[in-house]
């Protein structure tokens, strides 16, 4: 009796609204995870359907929370009113070009085409207020149809109390907030550079410090980036009364060999069927934590614990349609990002800017660069499975700097300029200092000579603005990140003076974007291409509509949500 009372509150506890039944039923669309699953959810109640999410974790966001929430809206009506002069014919043709044959042309053009009415359902179903982040340059600028205006948009600080009760189910960010101070990813770039750009970046901490400040008074808690996304579908789930069962984890995909009619879900240790008559929409994240697949189709030199992808995201959705006869494609593929070495039983800390500021550069065991530093982050991973596979593996990579630069710029989101590098760091093995170039070789444990004639290259290379070896500097995305103030490229200058640091990096990921093949419908397909009725496949669930390549920040949120509106419809009967 006992037992029944304790499963009968956790069953009402894990619901949202609190209290729901969680038994048996019947809906039009199941949606099974609860980042961009949402906008599948919004649209199809919009549309008239009767919509269930079911959730694995305790809580609603997946990765699209922990995100930098970003999205990549190309020849959007968002970018047409700051006047981004975008159009849809060179969206395409740009795409065209960096997906180069990766994946089907019609992924990429069923995004563009649906991208504009998906922005225009979530102006209509939350209170997310978008805005284009200029100048964030797409990360391939160079190729035909780029832009170095940039395509990205953000959502603006939103007031996450407008989730009332419901606001604890959110879940956190990657880093705890210890300051109230919601930044976008605009703000970030100019945040970094307050002791350089003071004009630009004092301004910026004082209108987002009051922001947040000032809101906690009036008992409003303001956030930026992916948690303001993932609040603001979160917000609108709780108004249009679509229904959540969190801790819900997806068994078994039910129907017919030729089509999908629903599924068994656990929940609180109980088997429960849900019959859904117009489809399920798979949105449950990608492999992100389960090593085994990781190191099948990735590679075995992979560390466990640093992807930052939502802990939940184990590949089930991936496996479970597999047993229905699902194609998977794209497995070796995720949004690779390089990372601060974790301390123990710590998330690493995400580098962005950092590998771009001039004063440093990136070394491996054996003390030489191997890549541009300032590439977007997903090409920096590739290019290190690429010379694994050529014989040519990065064992360990270090980040080295000086004190002009550790003076001067934000470290890894919680070092501002001047502050030391915390002892830690240096007990755990992740950071090195030393008054000299060899010293600081030695402590590394890389080999003196190789290191120190990468130096001197590299400081010849930084004094004449010229990276001969891997053209840091050349893109207009490179530049992005890089120092205004230092000419004549913003991204490079020689390290001269010590003390010298360096500090251990490994690489990291915001998810792996190689799932279930599907086609621009979202519907998932066989390896005959046949479509499966009845299953759809979104955001890291799916194979990336971009194939191996990540076109411009947000271009993973991004197509989650709009593949998310193109599967809702199609299960509507309104696909266009």
């Amino acid at each position: 009796m006992a037992r029944s009372s304790v499963d009968a509150v956790t069953a009402v506890s894990a619901t949202i609204p609190a209290g729901l039944p969680v038994s048996d039923t019947t809906v039009d669309l199941l949606v099974v995870g609860s980042g961009t699953g949402m906008a599948a959810a919004l649209a199809a109640h919009e549309a008239g359907l009767s919509v269930l999410i079911v959730e694995k974790s305790e809580y609603v966001g997946g990765s699209t929370a922990r995100s930098g929430g970003a999205l990549w809206l190309p020849a959007s009506q968002v970018l047409d009113a700051a006047g981004a002069n975008d159009s849809a014919e060179r969206a395409q043709t740009y795409l065209d070009s960096v997906v180069d044959g990766t994946a089907p042309t019609e992924r990429s053009a069923g995004f563009v085409k649906n991208l504009t009415a998906t922005v225009d359902m979530l102006r209509r179903t939350t209170p997310m207020k978008l805005f284009w982040a200029r100048e964030y340059s797409d990360y391939h600028p160079e190729h035909p149809g780029g832009s170095a205006a940039g395509r990205t948009c953000e959502c603006r600080p939103l007031n996450t109390s407008i989730l009332g009760e419901y606001l604890p189910r959110l879940r956190p960010g990657v880093m705890e907030v210890t300051i109230p101070m919601p930044t976008t990813g605009a703000d970030y770039r100019w945040l970094n550079l307050m002791t350089r750009v003071p004009r630009k970046g004092l301004p910026t901490i004082a209108k987002r410090l009051g922001q947040g400040v000032g809101g906690l008074l009036l008992g409003r808690r303001y956030a930026a980036g992916g948690q303001a996304l993932a609040a603001g579908l979160f917000a609108g789930v709780l108004r249009a009364g679509i229904p959540v069962w969190t801790q819900t984890a997806l068994e078994e995909l039910t129907g017919e060999d030729d089509r999908v009619t629903g599924a068994v879900v656990s929940h609180g240790g109980r088997q429960i069927t849900v019959t859904a008559r117009r489809g399920v929409v798979l949105a449950a994240g990608g492999f992100d934590h389960n090593m085994d697949m990781r190191r099948k189709f990735q590679s075995e030199a992979l560390d466990s614990g640093v992807s930052l992808g939502a802990d939940t995201n184990t590949g089930d959705g991936i496996r479970i349609a597999q047993d229905r006869g699902a194609a998977i494609g794209l497995m070796d593929q995720s949004w690779w990002f390089p990372a601060v070495a974790p301390l123990p039983g710590k998330a690493p800390a995400v580098m962005l800017a950092e590998r771009s500021l001039p004063g440093s550069l990136i070394v491996d065991q054996n003390g030489a660069r191997f890549a541009n530093e300032s590439a977007d982050y997903m090409s920096f991973g590739q290019r290190i499975l690429e010379l694994e596979r050529t014989g040519q593996p990065v064992e360990s990579m270090w980040i080295v700097f000086d004190q002009k630069y550790r003076n001067s710029y934000v470290f890894a989101a919680e070092l501002f300029p001047r502050m030391p590098i915390p002892q830690s760091w240096y007990d755990a093995g992740i950071a090195c200092r030393a008054d000299d170039l060899g010293t600081l070789a030695d402590h590394m444990g890389v080999p003196r000579d190789t290191f120190t004639a990468t130096m001197r290259r590299f400081n010849e290379s930084a004094s004449a603005g010229i990276d001969s070896d891997f053209h840091r500097g050349e893109s207009a995305y490179n530049r992005y990140y890089g120092d205004p103030t230092v000419t004549p490229n913003p991204n490079l200058r020689p390290l001269t003076d010590g003390p010298f640091y360096a500090v251990k990096m490994v690489l990291s990921d915001l998810g792996t974007c190689g799932g279930l093949r599907a086609d621009e419908r979202a519907r998932v397909l066989r390896e005959d291409g046949a479509a499966i009725e009845g299953l759809y496949a979104i955001g890291n669930c799916a194979a990336n509509a971009f194939g191996a390549t990540y076109p411009g920040a947000g271009a993973t949120i991004a197509q989650g949500l709009v593949y998310g509106y193109v599967a809702a419809m199609d299960a509507a009967g309104r696909a266009g």
